[in-house]
């Protein structure tokens, strides 16, 4: 954390406030959808077997009661440890009679954080196991050398830098294993309660080794997330009569009710009633009004989860969670949070915008769901994808309600305005346009906040939704691109709903599922849903591999791209395309844009011959199989007079906690440095928004090559830049500046290079 924490918390808290935005306004009624939306949603043939079987209440009580009574017989059979037990968390059933039953484990007594499993099986055989980890649970000793209260201290003092002014924790630390990473350690759980900054409730969990008071992890278990203000309109909603006196309880739909909290932070406050059967004017200053939005919200996002993926309730037991509105003072949120199995909702600036409009209901919902099913920790990379599985599940409600105030749409919070400049929170089709959010999977996602680590789901569920490229649904524009630069075939928005949902809710997303695991869950769902193999499961891979996760399932032509070429004129060249089809029979070659002198031989594939005029050219290698089918491979060809010369300082130079270092290169180069010099840099850094970069040309001019930011909480600048540096002298000591303008991350200069 390197700035100070003051202002950490004020950039990055403001940030994730902001950043749990939804958007997606639903109401009754029609609307009509562009030709070019989730045109592939009849192409997907599904399994009917894999189809979930509607549990009746008895029906799933019984299975879970025959769970119960076997996990001796189970932890045998699945080779556990004499000293571990399994406890069923939660049993679904396929139409076909497949079931799959979750169970957490327990080592000599002690909760097993990270050891969650499902069992898939049918006709009393296992048919596989899902599970969070595969290290062996077990540790050399139950007995810790920390004292509770010092974890208890440590977990206070993290919850106190969050906001927090609670001096003790809301449950104290209790003994557990910790196998969620690496090989399992004895730990303790303590959970903090209080407020965060922004008045959200803290459910702060903190993970301190038993063994070395060393902090492991933590996360939030209260899931935050608000939305825009728009009211769904004149709906009909579910309501009961006792006597003269109407209710907000909707008794067809799990007795969801709605709460009027009055301003207050605790408890459940006042059950909406009344003499008659309507609620609220659609103004804010009509408190039920708020009551209306938030309980039809649960009521819309209830039926999505009944009638599109026969779920009957978040823990499929025919129980809906409860709606708090009105909470706080002018609280810009809203949120889900386990201890009460609730959502709550803010009533916004100068409580005049309640935060109670569908999209919130459907996106806090689905946390809920989350938490009984999947139960992605709320960090790291688990914790992006618990965040996106609201956002994607928001969105697939939006298009299911056919709402025409709020068609459907890949926009989150567009209704918010929350910068004050008419454009969405976050986009689904190319996350990275608001600034924060990542469009593909890289190594240091985890290290960002969770709302912007979900860019790259949210980017695939888009990609397998609709496909990349141009296109307009509902009246909006998309264009998404792609990490590898291939285009994906759309699967529909319904499959990939469907996807996903499985995923989440059989057991293939465990709590620690990252975003490989991720793939292998949902790629396990299209196989159940669609069969493996299938265009359907095809395309979903494709998804993946688009966001840089996994590769890409071949079918037909595949052309291995040589990357950028660099050619001087008059020098031969000889190029190698390599490609490969799925297919029998010859291949064929063909390229456009070759420099001038160069040719491609057909048969052979080999680029050869003398480039003879500079400049730079737009090449695409077209190789076709005997089947007719055809792969492309685009790059450029630079063709210069002379050879590029390359200076690098590869020593290691460390950079000063609020400090500053040069890290020198001396350029032996006749005439001035070029308008497009080439400047790549390697550096080691926790927190690299605290690194302020600067090129320094030998006579002192400085260029800036990147800002601090206090929002860039990502390790490492790896980067290259271009510089306008034709007025410089090429000759010369050029340097590398890299300040740090907080305290607390340290790092180093790895490397750096110029390309003149």
């Amino acid at each position: 954390m390197s700035p100070t924490p003051q202002r950490r918390v004020t950039a990055a808290g403001a940030l994730v406030a902001a950043a749990a935005l939804l958007a997606v306004g639903i109401q009754g009624g029609t609307a009509s959808a562009d030709a070019t939306a989730s045109q592939a949603a009849t192409s997907a043939r599904s399994n009917p077997g894999a189809a979930p079987y509607k549990l009746s209440a008895s029906e799933r009580a019984t299975l879970l009661a025959e769970a119960t009574g076997t996990t001796a017989q189970a932890a045998r059979a699945l080779g556990l440890g004499d000293q571990e037990k399994l406890v069923v968390r939660d049993v679904v059933k396929d139409a076909d009679g497949t079931t799959h039953t979750t169970y957490e484990r327990t080592y000599a007594g002690l909760p097993v954080l990270g050891g969650d499993l499902t069992v898939h099986a049918k006709d009393g055989v296992t048919r596989s196991v899902t599970k969070a980890t595969n290290a062996d649970i077990k540790v050399a000793t139950t007995e810790a050398s920390v004292a509770p209260a010092a974890a208890e201290s440590q977990a206070v003092g993290a919850a106190n830098a969050e906001g927090s002014k609670e001096s003790k924790a809301q449950q104290g630390a209790r003994k557990v294993i910790w196998a969620a990473e690496g090989a399992p350690v004895l730990a303790y759980e303590t959970v903090v309660g209080g407020l965060q900054d922004d008045g959200t409730p803290s459910r702060l969990h903190v993970i301190t080794d038993a063994r070395t008071g060393a902090k492991i992890t933590q996360w939030q278990s209260v899931q935050t997330g608000t939305g825009n203000t728009q009211y769904s309109g004149q709906v009909t909603i579910g309501s009961t009569q006792s006597g003269s006196t109407w209710n907000l309880t909707d008794a067809s739909r799990g007795s969801h009710k709605t709460y009027n909290l009055n301003r207050g932070s605790s408890g459940t406050g006042t059950l909406f009633s009344g003499p008659d059967d309507v609620w609220g004017n659609g103004s804010p200053s009509n408190v039920e009004t708020a009551g209306a939005d938030a309980h039809y919200g649960a009521q819309v996002t209830w039926h999505y989860f009944k009638n599109v993926h026969g779920r009957n309730g978040l823990r499929n037991d025919g129980v809906a969670p409860y709606s708090r509105v009105h909470y706080g003072n002018a609280y810009v949120n809203a949120f889900w949070d386990d201890s009460c199995f609730c959502m709550t909702y803010g009533d916004g600036d100068g409580n005049n915008k309640p935060l109670t409009s569908i999209d919130v209901a459907a996106h806090e919902m689905t946390h809920g769901l989350t938490s009984v099913t999947g139960n992605m920790t709320y960090s790291g990379e688990p914790g992006g994808l618990n965040e996106a599985t609201s956002d994607i599940m928001a969105a697939a409600v939006e298009f299911y309600a056919n709402n025409p105030q709020d068609v459907g749409d890949y926009l989150v919070g567009e209704k918010i305005d929350i910068r004050g400049n008419g454009t969405p929170l976050r986009y689904m089709d190319k996350p990275s346009k608001d600034g924060s959010s990542k469009d593909a999977w890289y190594s240091g996602l985890g290290g960002i906040d969770v709302h912007y680590s979900s860019g790259p789901a949210n980017h695939w569920f888009y990609l397998a939704s609709e496909g990349s490229g141009a296109k307009v649904i509902n009246g909006v524009s998309y264009d998404s691109p792609t990490s590898d630069g291939l285009p994906v075939t759309a699967i529909g928005r319904e499959a990939a709903a469907k996807i996903w949902f499985r995923a989440l809710t059989v057991g293939y997303f465990k709590s620690n599922t990252n975003y490989a695991a991720a793939r292998t869950a949902t790629l396990q769902a299209a196989a159940d849903l669609y069969g493996a193999g299938s265009a359907t499961y095809n395309n979903a891979a494709n998804a993946w591999a688009a966001i840089n996760v996994g590769s890409r399932v071949v079918q037909g032509v595949s052309v291995t791209n040589p990357g950028n070429q660099n050619t001087v004129t008059g020098s031969a060249v000889n190029l190698q395309i390599q490609a490969s089809s799925t297919n029998p029979g010859a291949l064929s070659y063909s390229a456009t844009g070759l420099p001038t002198g160069l040719s491609i031989n057909s048969s052979t594939g080999l680029i050869s011959g003398t480039a003879s005029t500079a400049g730079t050219y737009n090449v695409t290698v077209t190789v076709r199989d005997a089947a007719n089918q055809t792969g492309t491979a685009s790059f450029t060809w630079t063709v210069g007079t002379t050879q590029p010369n390359v200076f690098e300082n590869t020593a290691d130079y460390q950079i000063p906690d609020s400090g500053q270092v040069e890290s020198p290169i001396t350029v032996t180069r006749s005439g001035n440095a070029p308008s497009t010099l080439k400047v790549d840099v390697n550096i080691v850094h926790t927190y690299r928004g605290d690194l302020q970069i600067d090129l320094v040309a030998p006579d002192g001019t400085a260029y800036r090559l990147k800002n601090s930011s206090g929002s860039d909480s990502a390790d490492n600048v790896v980067a290259s830049y271009t510089v306008n540096a034709s007025s410089e002298v090429a000759n010369g000591v050029w340097k590398l500046r890299v300040k740090d303008v907080y305290a607390a991350d340290t790092g180093y200069i790895n490397s750096w290079k110029l390309t003149f």
